[in-house]
């Protein structure tokens, strides 16, 4: 029996992920009662048919039951008449365990990182029959496997298949030549042919029997559960002075055959897990070289599969069918997705390259920039992973110093290092770049993150629906921050004075027309009286100003109205299953993640830095495009990915809530960062935008709020939103540098 504090809690209103109610209409309009309660009786069928579909998060939308003795015909004769109140549900999400919970209890408060990918282990029997798949061994024989006669095989023979097969024609006829090789020639001829097209073969790892049982064995023997006779080659041989020969023969394959098909293996195996979806052909390589070449070749059993129903006899070593995946990119490492394992090693290869040659020798300043920001996004999950894997393993507070902390590192590290580097060599182009990249970020956020979740949400899912409420605090914070953070600009384009580099008379008459180049609003006249004594008083108190308001924001939604964010997380499991957590990262292992990729995260921005200034100097194109673009979105790139994911899932708040969370944090944290550096540390930094940032800020801004105003959107008002972005991204590359560089 639900308690009247429950009840109460379902009057309030429903807040959550999946559509909102419909509104039924006031009472008071209709005064046909029985009318009104079939209509709103109808609103209630609609909302209790719908359920949210947060897919491998395993979260299901709860509805509270209403024991038959207290129910009522009519839903509205129950409740209030101006709103179907048993229409009113709480979104209930369900974890495997207590920390995958807090997680996504995490996702849900405003200024906490939002993370898709699990903290820990999922249950086996839990993962859908694709997953399993990824992560079993080629070793398990299935009854129908379908034709092996695929475009991913027919990949791997043109990549692969063909010159290993030739390579172990040319190791075997090496063996054959020694004498004393000749078992493992034989055994290489073999593999020859099994590796040009492996699928729908299986090697296997058989007992040898007594000399005298293998020699009493006749010609024609067979295996019914291998269908057909076996081959001679492949019955066990009596080793007459077993000891001695074999001996020679194992040193003569260690020495001379192995050591080159374990290179070329090794090769396979690398550029197949690079290129992810060919990942069982990198298995295939390993467990070749780690098991198949190292077994005695009379132990080796290579035949083709004709029934499959029943088991085969012996241990199955290899057994491939498919050797591309599409799937794969849903692999995972200990937690940790397979594009940024693969991304890992380029960060070795930036930080030797960048710190060894210094003198540009081997590479020149470009190829150097693009690693290190190709660099940042691997790092950017790593920290990401990290900072999830330590709030949903600790309390709310730890959580949030975490978050606030690392929460903005990935851009902060690269803003301050470019702003040292301008200061040292005294070049204003760095704080425009910076200034550029802030805007890009904020811009990125407010219109192509959201934009683009929608359109790809839009694709599974004719409509999709998100809270509004939670939307229209971040809504408004946004709001807040852009006026703060331009409130500078528009101070000094009032009082500031215009001057201008270049003035040509058009006319040739002195009271005539003239065309001025390279005009800017000077704060500095008469001694800079104006920027000391009014701008950069109004600038110190925007930056306290700001995070004050993001505190509050922050007490708002996570203290006094926390029913904003209604949702319910606990830890439910089907009927006699219990998991225990079995977290990827420990706290203690996830800290020193998070330190070591934070300091790998400072050397990236600070080869970075060194090498944009060529980049700078040389390009057509506009340092505002280079700002906008390249500098902003991609240390962005692991939060994109995030809210597509969530976007597919039908969870779209969450999508929405990634971008609009930077964007906050950008103007309410990150720029009075800056700020506050510089007072310690001097710059050129100064925060007053040109005219392209404020307007294209602010326009960004009410056109999101504009589209988030009815709390749902399909893919037509997503591509709206990546449309105004790319127009944008086209004005900026079409603009003039910044004055000074």
């Amino acid at each position: 029996m639900a308690t009247d504090a429950e009840l109460g809690r379902r009057r309030r209103g429903c807040v959550q992920d999946t559509p909102d109610a419909p509104k039924v209409p006031d009472s008071r309009a209709d005064s046909d009662g029985p009318r009104r309660g079939s209509l709103c009786d109808r609103h209630c069928a609609a909302i209790n048919n719908v359920q949210g579909d947060l897919g491998e998060l395993g979260c299901h939308l709860h509805r509270p039951r209403v024991p038959p003795a207290t129910s009522t015909p009519s839903c509205c004769q129950q409740h209030s008449e101006e709103v179907c109140e048993s229409c009113v549900v709480k979104t209930t999400l369900t974890a495997e365990n207590a920390v995958e919970a807090n997680k996504l209890s995490n996702n849900y408060k405003f200024g906490f990182k939002k993370w898709k990918s699990h903290v820990t282990a999922r249950p086996w029997e839990d993962r859908s029959e694709i997953v399993k798949e990824l992560y079993s061994d080629l070793n398990v024989i299935r009854g129908s496997a379908g034709s092996t006669l695929t475009c991913g095989n027919v990949l791997y023979l043109l990549l692969f298949g063909w010159w290993l097969s030739l390579l172990y024609i040319l190791v075997a006829a090496v063996m054959f030549i020694t004498v004393m090789g000749a078992p493992y020639g034989r055994l290489c001829w073999d593999l020859a042919r099994y590796f040009l097209w492996p699928f729908g073969r299986v090697i296997q790892k058989v007992e040898v029997p007594k000399c005298h049982q293998a020699c009493e064995a006749g010609v024609g023997e067979s295996s019914a559960l291998l269908g057909g006779p076996t081959p001679l080659r492949w019955r066990p041989r009596c080793w007459e002075g077993a000891g001695y020969r074999h001996h020679a023969s194992t040193a003569v394959w260690l020495c001379l055959g192995y050591p080159v098909l374990a290179l070329a293996h090794g090769l396979v195996c690398v550029t197949a897990w690079l290129l992810i979806v060919l990942i069982p052909v990198a298995k295939l390589s390993a467990r070749a070289t780690s098991r198949v070449l190292l077994l005695p070749p009379e132990r080796v059993l290579i035949r083709r599969l004709r029934v499959t129903e029943v088991p085969l006899e012996g241990e199955v070593i290899l057994c491939c069918y498919r050797a591309a995946n599409p799937y794969y990119y849903k692999y995972a490492v200990d937690g940790i997705n397979v594009f940024a394992v693969n991304l890992l090693p380029l960060v070795l290869v930036t930080l030797v390259l960048g710190y060894v040659d210094s003198p540009n020798h081997l590479t020149g300043s470009a190829v150097k920039f693009t690693l290190a920001l190709l660099s940042i996004m691997p790092l950017s999950y790593y920290i990401g992973m990290a900072i999830a894997s330590i709030s949903a393993q600790s309390n709310f507070a730890v959580g949030a110093v975490v978050n606030a902390t690392f929460g903005s590192i990935t851009e902060l590290t690269f803003y301050i290092t470019a702003l040292i580097k301008g200061s040292h060599e005294g070049n204003r182009c760095y704080a425009e770049v910076v200034k550029s990249a802030l805007t890009g970020t904020l811009v990125g956020c407010v219109l192509f993150v959201p934009g683009l979740c929608m359109v790809i949400g839009g694709i599974r899912h004719q409509e999709q629906r998100f809270n509004s409420r939670s939307a229209g605090v971040s809504s408004a914070l946004l709001f807040l921050s852009v006026g703060g953070v331009f409130a500078p600009t528009l101070f000094s384009k009032v009082y500031g004075k215009l001057v201008c580099g270049e003035c040509h008379n058009v006319t040739q008459n002195p009271l005539g027309h003239y065309l001025c180049h390279n005009c800017h609003f000077d704060l500095m006249d008469n001694n800079g009286t104006l920027y000391y004594s009014h701008v950069q008083p109004l600038v110190y108190t925007v930056s306290i100003l700001l995070p004050a308001a993001y505190l509050i924001g922050l007490f708002f939604t996570l203290k006094t109205h926390t029913h904003i964010y209604d949702i319910h997380i606990s830890d439910c499991h089907m009927p006699g299953h219990h998991h225990s957590a079995v977290v990827h990262w420990s706290r203690w292992r996830a800290l020193v993640i998070l330190l070591l990729s934070t300091l790998c995260m400072s050397a990236c921005a600070d080869l970075a830095t060194e090498h944009i200034s060529p980049i700078l100097t040389n390009s057509t194109i506009s340092q505002y495009f280079i700002g906008v673009t390249v500098l902003a979105m991609v240390p962005e790139l692991p939060e994109i990915v995030n809210g597509i994911q969530f976007a597919l899932q039908n969870n779209l708040s969450l999508s929405i809530e990634i971008g609009n969370c930077i964007a906050v944090q950008v103007c309410m944290l990150q720029i009075p960062i800056l700020v506050l550096f510089t007072i310690f540390y001097p710059t050129n930094f100064t925060l007053v935008f040109s005219d392209l940032h404020v307007y294209a800020s602010m326009f960004s801004v009410v056109l999101m709020n504009y589209i988030f105003m009815d709390g749902k959107c399909d893919y037509f008002q997503g591509t709206v939103l990546v449309m105004v972005y790319f127009i944008l991204l086209a004005v900026y590359f079409f603009a003039p540098s910044p004055s000074g560089c």
